[in-house]
């Protein structure tokens, strides 16, 4: 049978909690039982859990050799499961692979080259000052 709401406030104020359904209690306890367990592993034996091993993630655009070969850059040789990278001219070692720049650095590279072959930015003109002459005699007229 239900409580009435004043019965309810009425055992509330005497400082007596309502009770809480046997079954509820049960289910949550269960259900925290559950995600214990879940976070635990599941009780899983040991020797699947040695079995699997955390893969360690390879730079990007490397592969571990699927035989063994030798790097076309230092002529030197590497294993089977050895980490290896596209070079040059083919499969080697990713010490061996040049070096790729960031987008800052070729933008860099770009703006150096145009200066040092005397290429002028659009918004600077080249001097008409002459030497042993004012500025405002070598100008001409408005």
């Amino acid at each position: 049978m239900g409580q009435t709401p004043a019965q309810k406030a009425a055992k509330a104020a005497r400082g007596q909690q309502p009770k809480k359904r046997p079954g509820k209690a049960q289910r949550e306890a269960s259900l925290r039982a559950q995600a214990a367990k879940k976070k635990a592993g599941g009780g899983k034996p040991a020797a699947k859990k040695t079995a699997a091993k955390k893969a360690v993630p390879l730079p990007r655009g490397s592969v571990r050799a699927a035989y063994p070969g030798t790097c076309p850059a230092c002529f030197k040789d590497y294993a089977k499961g050895e980490v290896i990278t596209k070079v040059t001219e083919g499969w080697g070692h990713p010490g061996c692979a040049p070096r790729q720049m960031s987008a800052a650095e070729r933008e860099f590279a770009r703006n150096k080259a145009r200066i040092e072959s005397g290429e002028t930015f659009r918004g600077q003109k080249p001097s008409d000052w002459r030497r042993g002459a004012s500025p405002s005699t070598t100008r001409p007229a408005r």
